[in-house]
């Protein structure tokens, strides 16, 4: 058998004479694959086994040699020195670095096993290394700070560090300061986790109180859904040690993201939640915040503290989150971003972002990829976010791990920043607090994210009600034979001497004690509480949609504006198209042109700026506007620089940050969402470059902004301004989606606009901050409108009036020859005018109602009545019936009609899509709604 596997090797093409040959092939393959035939690149891929990071070996085998050629190197000192000994130096090189890139794989950091082969790239005899190269000595380069040790002690410090409880992914990262400072400190640590005696038995409580509060629910209210941290204890350590390492670092704010699995332990354990009041919401008793209406389950619910440490207080933040799991990633960020920039200069240090995972949702859902997307950009920036990935190993009740996702790690999504992973074993609690510092560590040098990927187990089902065995029985096997994390934990340090068996079990005692009691069983809460926001929405509670607000402007201030946003520093050259804009502002705040949509925005966001309120825009293209109609952010065109005039008004102005968005909806969105309902005197603004594009963030607008309130008591004073108009732009660029809106509205938790003219949109975003009120705001913003001829205001509109409601009649039409009202919003009012206008008809009015939600119904009413011979009522929409105001408003109308009027429909037939996309078929049907409206003919399709 020996005879004939030499005889193969001495005939195989990679063996024998060809060594030399495939070694150089390898080689440019390392430099650049593609230089290499197509059948070579798959079978070296495969000899990597997936790793990818192998760096080419001849600068190596260089390197060496030219040290040996210089007598003050190393290699020179080497008695014996050869060709050969270059060589396995140059092996031993790679087989470090081989450590460092896939050490990860053959970790021992799963607590049920590994469950994959070791890659054959770890074996020394992969590089040429035998047993007699296991005494000789090599240069080790920065391993551990020692210039030269045996092979066999190279080895084992690499299994030590790189092959123990944690496995480490950094070598992907391209910066090469960043890989280095990673290096060090794995490698100065060499594997050596030990904690003090002190912070063992600290550690050895906390994973007490981890499992003791699921024990006690789970005696206590038996059956009931919980989501239980068992099997992941170690999040408790995890997260104290980070709040800890907060302090020392000077960060006084923590916000935290997380889904159900392990809520309830997170808000008692380390928020400090009361046990009592955590006990009275299982039992159904507890008390309705301000504005909640419904209420959520308790495990959805958020929470805010300070928590004493011993180098002061840090405050604490759990944001409310719905079932949608990773949704609140975007939403925390934005808010980390708020208190960022409400801190100042330092915010970054001050205030970080912790986002807690599951496995499956980590590498399943979308909105994930989204916000490590925004983590670097200009807009979206927090400073760098510390993951925790609840590592479960299996979704929900999937059956084959193998359908969950299609990469090797749940955490590879994390490679597209560059962010390192640590892939720790949640049965090691003193690795776990390694790898908790040098994450915190890591984010706040480098401002950038890291992910602890705490790989553990689910020791019950999705819920405890759920038997996993049933889809999962070898799995579930295992797990049943496993000891607790605690109780492994307490038996090494019994086994040690740290601890006696006594203690060990009155930490078990004393813990059940205090729940007994409703005692907090987290570190102290602060008697000082270091954040002073907490109340900045009291006064926003409990007001009516009716709160007045003087929105009107002096002139003098609004030609202030205009005069500041005109000024441009010395040498910047606008565009010509761009130049000619700005002209025509100028004459417009002189009285010489009608106000168009781009001057009435703008000088929206200027005064309200001058009177210290902040403004912030995002969305993709707002700084010049998707309609080109904003130009609130301008660019030289001598060089690449940008300047935004509304930063540029008064020294003591507000702040104005306008950012072009990634191509994101959700992400964004969520974001914006975040961001407002942290600032309520900051105008935020989310643009969608079309209104239809918002159902890509559809889950945003359904569980946070429409229901935040009722749910939780979160007011938020967003703004979702969403471009609409039937143009003829087909099906994705036309409706915006008004009835979603509509359907949500209930208990005055949004509102529904559709201004018509600048002064509208003047009026209605200074409304937003300047009266006492915060409900989300959805506007259905124009395209066409922005330049049409009758679309104009004039300065007085913006100086003396207010946002109206309805718009009457604007025509001269005697009351009593009235038989036809004819209501609608948007755009088709210029159509239904210019038409009525040219048939000449005096028995036709036209309404607009701007506000469609919440309903005007006194000023309906009073419009209606100044006609009193009216015989029907029209309402007339450029959506198909199926979609637009219609359904969900027609029972305002009927409700205040008399019998006598007759109420009808006039607009598109029903209909899959929102529009047409033809541009001549959609100038037909807009012709037959316009008739069909103002003569009563069917509109038809």
């Amino acid at each position: 058998m020996a005879s004939l596997l030499e005889k193969f090797r001495e005939s195989s093409s990679l063996y024998g004479s060809n060594a030399w040959f495939i070694e150089d092939l390898y080689e440019r393959y390392l430099k650049d694959p593609e230089a290499v035939d197509p059948d070579w690149r798959q079978r070296f891929r495969a000899m990597q086994n997936g790793g990818g990071y192998e760096t080419p070996h001849s600068p190596i085998v260089e390197r060496f040699a030219e040290l040996a050629l210089k007598s003050q190197g190393r290699l020179a000192q080497i008695q014996g020195f050869t060709e050969e000994s270059v060589k396995k130096q140059a092996a031993v090189a790679r087989l470090i670095n081989h450590y460092r890139v896939r050490g990860h794989q053959i970790a021992n950091n799963n607590p049920l096993g590994k469950t994959l082969p070791p890659p054959p790239d770890m074996d020394p005899a992969y590089y040429g290394l035998a047993e007699p190269d296991m005494d000789t000595w090599f240069d080790t380069g920065i391993l551990h700070g020692v210039d030269r040790l045996p092979l066999r002690e190279i080895i084992a410090n690499l299994k030590e560090i790189y092959c123990g409880s944690i496995g480490s992914e950094y070598m992907h990262i391209a910066d090469t300061a960043t890989r280095r400072w990673l290096i060090s400190r794995m490698e100065n640590a060499k594997g050596n986790l030990t904690l003090d005696p002190e912070k063992q038995r600290w550690v050895l409580k906390l994973l007490t109180a981890a499992e003791g509060i699921e024990v006690y629910l789970h005696n206590k209210f038996v059956g009931q859904k919980r989501f239980s941290l068992e099997g992941g204890e170690s999040l408790i350590p995890i997260l104290d040690e980070l709040i800890l390492g907060c302090s020392t670092k000077g960060v006084n704010e923590i916000v935290i993201g997380m889904a159900h699995r392990g809520r309830l332990n997170v808000l008692v354990n380390i928020l400090g939640k009361s046990p009592a009041l955590l006990f009275d919401e299982f039992a159904g008793h507890s008390a309705a915040s301000p504005g909640v209406s419904t209420g959520d389950v308790k495990y959805h619910m958020g929470f805010s503290s300070d928590i004493d440490t011993p180098t002061g207080p840090v405050h604490l933040t759990l944001a409310f989150n719905p079932s949608h799991l990773e949704i609140i990633n975007p939403v925390v960020e934005g808010s980390v971003r708020a208190r960022q920039d409400r801190a100042g200069i330092d915010g970054k240090e001050s205030v970080i972002p912790v986002l807690i995972h599951g496995d499956a949702s980590f590498s399943g859902q979308g909105i994930v990829m989204e916000t490590l997307n925004m983590s670097q950009t200009r807009g979206f920036a927090a400073g760098g976010t510390i993951h925790v990935v609840i590592n479960n190993q299996i979704g929900f009740t999937i059956s084959d791990p193998r359908d969950a996702r299609s990469t090797l790690y749940c955490t590879d999504i994390a490679s597209m920043i560059q962010a390192p992973v640590f892939h720790v074993n949640g049965d090691d609690p003193e690795a776990v607090v390694f790898v908790s510092k040098l994450a915190l560590d890591y984010r706040m040098t480098f401002k950038k994210d890291v992910v602890i990927d705490l790989i553990c187990y689910r020791r019950l089902g999705h819920n405890e009600a759920d038997e996993p065995a049933a889809t999962q029985p070898m799995m579930y096997k295992k797990i049943r034979n496993l000891k607790t994390t605690r109780r492994l934990y307490a038996e090494k340090l019994i086994a040690e001497g740290v601890i006696a068996a006594e203690e060990a079990a009155a930490m078990v005692n004393d813990y059940q004690k205090m729940l007994d009691q409703g005692q907090v069983v987290s570190r102290p809460l602060s008697q000082n509480p270091v954040y002073t926001y907490t109340h900045q929405w009291n006064h926003f509670h409990d007001r009516q949609w009716e709160a007045p607000g003087d929105t009107a402007i002096s002139l003098d201030r609004l030609r202030y504006c205009s005069d500041r946003m005109l000024r441009l520093p010395a040498g910047f050259e606008i565009h010509p198209r761009v130049a000619k804009v700005m002209d025509n502002r100028r004459k417009m705040a002189a009285g010489a042109l009608p106000l168009d949509w781009g001057f009435a925005e703008n000088m929206a966001y200027a005064t309200l700026l001058m009177e210290k309120y902040h403004v912030r825009i995002t969305g993709q293209d707002v700084g010049r506007g998707t309609f080109v109609h904003r130009h609130a952010v301008l660019h030289n065109q001598l060089k690449n620089e940008e300047y935004i005039p509304l930063q540029h008004l008064d020294k003591d102005q507000g702040r104005a940050d306008i950012y072009d968005s990634l191509l994101s909806e959700a992400g964004v969105l969520g974001f914006e969402y975040g961001y407002s309902t942290t600032m309520p005197n900051t105008l935020v603004i989310w643009e969608a470059q079309f209104g239809d594009f918002a159902n890509g963030a559809q889950v945003v607008i359904d569980q946070f902004i429409s229901s935040g309130e009722t749910k939780w008591g979160r007011l938020c004073g967003l703004v979702l301004l969403l471009p609409h108009g039937y143009e003829g732009q087909g099906p994705e660029h036309s409706s915006a989606r008004l009835e979603r809106y509509l359907q949500l509205c209930a208990e005055h938790n949004i509102q529904v606009c559709t201004p018509t003219t600048p002064a509208q949109i003047f009026h209605l975003l200074r409304r937003q901050l300047i009266r006492p009120y915060r409900k989300p705001l959805i506007v259905m913003s124009p395209k066409s409108l922005l330049r049409h001829k009758l679309a104009v205001s004039t300065l007085e509109d913006l100086t003396g009036g207010h946002f109206q409601s309805i718009i009457g009649e604007v025509d001269e039409i005697n009351p009593k020859k009235v038989t036809r009202f004819v209501l609608c919003g948007g755009k088709v009012y210029y159509d239904l005018l210019e038409a009525r206008r040219e048939a000449d008809l005096k028995h036709v009015v036209i309404a607009r109602i701007e506000q469609l939600y919440p309903f005007p119904t006194e000023l309906f009413k009073a419009e209606l009545a100044k006609y009193p011979n009216l015989e029907e009522f029209v309402w007339c929409q450029e959506e198909p019936k199926n979609q637009g105001a219609w359904y969900q408003s027609n029972h305002h109308f009927r409700d205040n009609l008399t019998p006598s009027i007759r109420m009808s429909y006039s607009g598109r037939e029903a209909s899959a899509a929102p529009a047409v996309g033809h541009f001549h078929d959609h100038i037909q049907q807009q012709k037959a709604v316009v008739e069909s409206a103002l003569y009563g003919h069917s509109a038809g399709k």
